[in-house]
């Protein structure tokens, strides 16, 4: 058992100041008041000293970190996991671009050969960010593997069989069909990577798509009289908006513009690479070669290839763009990305019942400790 005591915690939703909690077989049981709950008990005791606990991070977006690309090395996925931790992220998507299938099955049969003792952030399913994306916007993704949508292609693509979350153009032939085919095997899908006008954005949504990947990223631009795919995303409130805002994909404006338009349904994601938590240098994304200063991540040509952004930085920058609360800041990495794959009686909140994925943070946000599953996997 574990009970930490005298933290000022938020579920996110709602801040309960000098609370208590209680951990039993990596499940939260007890929830209140720092003197509601019992200090004589048979368990390692923590006090927070006034530190924010919050629910675990969730990164819906991460190509890999650590000089590992997950394209390239899908065996590395596991190795990953074990030091996000120190970001406060304890659940994530590991991404895999634009690539031959069989890098697909490769990933998948990765995440079910679970390391034995595991012990850190969960690689709860794939993020497949393709192949089926627009040529005009393919960003870094390599334009040999990109093709149209088939659903033969992906006839072994489930829940159960490990992919999660599904980013296509909603304007390639087929599409349509193939978004229907994907909600029903439970796959979340995400519009992205797409030159659809602001019809085949809403058909999209019609067919199923609930989620926008890097908002207004590889995108046509927002314009007056044609507000396009963008454009379909910020009108309908339903619509979930992944977001990088590490203040190079996005000018801090337009994060604050997103923000006031979809509030808590913008999810932010680090869309970090391999150069996450390494030196800069040259790496991989895939098989292109990138460039990484202390800043940023491109191709040799310039285009943009994921970032170096921690998810932990995110929601600190997010804050200062848009001058949101921490409660709110918190909710977009935290409920909004579990109500979305559908796991929000599992993970995303600090109530009883739940996974107990927590992260303390210090008065500026620095994680100080991270709890995966009622372990304590990163301590200051």
């Amino acid at each position: 058992m574990l009970y930490i005591h005298h933290a000022t915690l938020f579920t996110p939703h709602t801040r309960i100041d000098d609370a208590a909690l209680l951990i039993d077989n990596g499940i939260l049981q007890r929830i209140g008041a720092s003197g509601a709950l019992p200090s004589e008990l048979d368990a390692e005791s923590i006090d927070a000293q006034g530190s924010i606990l919050a629910p675990g991070l969730l990164d819906l977006q991460l190509n890999g970190a650590f000089g590992d690309d997950f394209t390239a090395h899908p065996e590395t996925i596991w190795r990953v996991a074990e030091k996000l931790p120190r970001y406060g992220v304890t659940s994530f998507l590991p991404t895999l671009i634009t690539a031959p299938l069989e890098r697909y099955d490769a990933a998948r049969h990765v995440l079910k050969n679970r390391p034995p003792n595991f012990r850190g952030a969960e690689p709860l399913g794939l993020h497949v960010e393709g192949p089926f994306l627009n040529p005009q916007k393919k960003g870094a993704h390599n334009p040999a593997y990109l093709r149209e949508p088939n659903s033969d292609a992906v006839k072994h693509w489930t829940r159960e069989n490990g992919v999660w979350l599904v980013t296509l153009a909603p304007e390639l032939p087929n599409a349509l069909s193939l978004v229907e085919e994907l909600a029903t095997q439970g796959i979340i899908v995400s519009m992205g990577h797409t030159m659809a006008t602001l019809a085949e954005a809403n058909a999209g949504y019609s067919a199923g798509i609930r989620y926008a990947t890097h908002l207004p990223n590889a995108m046509p631009t927002l314009e007056h009289r044609a507000p396009n795919a963008a454009g379909a995303v910020l009108a309908n409130p339903e619509w979930i908006a992944g977001v990088i805002p590490d203040g190079i994909h996005l000018d801090p404006a337009l994060v604050k513009i997103i923000w006031l338009a979809k509030k808590t349904r913008v999810n932010l994601v680090s869309d970090a690479m391999a150069a996450l938590g390494m030196p800069p240098g040259a790496y991989r994304l895939h098989d292109f070669d990138c460039v990484v200063t202390d800043r940023d991540a491109r191709l040799r040509n310039g285009t943009l290839a994921g970032s170096i952004l921690p998810l932990d930085q995110a929601i600190r920058n997010f804050i200062q763009y848009t001058d949101c609360s921490l409660s709110e800041a918190l909710q977009t990495v935290t409920t909004t990305p579990a109500e979305l794959l559908n796991i929000q009686n599992e993970r995303g909140q600090i109530q009883k019942g739940m996974i107990a994925d927590l992260v303390m943070f210090d008065e500026s946000l620095n994680v100080k400790m991270t709890i995966a599953r009622g372990e304590i996997v990163f301590a200051v």
